[in-house]
């Protein structure tokens, strides 16, 4: 039983390995694209060895599982695990992040921006697949919608910007249908 933290480690890297684009020295758009590949790369082996090393394919039960609390007060945990079914999504998230991170590399735009919402993406889209709390699996689809909002807002086309803006008028209703 391996007790490191594999799971957070997964989730929590990809936004602050991507808070740290905004310390880089700008020195062109090169950097921030290098350092945004390097960071999925690096994601994408991290997570295929937890899995390769630390998950076994006979055990159906959750796997690598964490439970912290988190907020005291509110009694809210932070509890993330996985079984067969989510490991496959959180790889194919590793793997199609990483390729829309090289197909995006014409963008000059605003480049910093737009490779931090790239990974605050990244990590709120591991979070669902591995989030064992209502709350938790809330939080971190909200933490997904915010950047995947943003990107399309600002680098998306117009048809597709005022869809978004229907989308998203409705979104804060969907809690209370649960």
């Amino acid at each position: 039983m391996n007790n490191f933290p594999w799971l957070t480690l997964v989730v929590v890297l990809p936004i602050t390995a991507g808070s740290l684009i905004f310390f880089l020295p700008h020195r062109g758009n090169k950097v921030i694209r290098w350092y945004t590949i390097s960071i999925c790369i690096t994601e994408l082996l991290l997570t295929t060895y937890a899995f390769g090393y630390h998950f076994q394919l006979d055990d159906p039960l959750m796997q690598l599982t964490e439970n912290y609390q988190w907020i005291n007060f509110f009694d809210f945990y932070w509890r993330l695990g996985i079984d067969g079914i989510s490991i496959g999504p959180i790889l194919l998230t590793g793997f199609i992040t990483t390729l829309a991170t090289l197909a995006a590399w014409p963008v000059t735009r605003d480049s910093r921006l737009f490779h931090f919402l790239m990974l605050a993406m990244y990590s709120g889209q591991i979070g669902p697949f591995s989030s064992q709390d209502l709350l938790l699996f809330f939080i971190m689809w909200e933490l997904e919608l915010i950047p995947v909002y943003l990107l399309l807002s600002m680098w998306g086309e117009r048809n597709v910007c005022i869809q978004l803006q229907n989308l998203f008028c409705t979104l804060p209703e969907v809690p209370f249908f649960y």
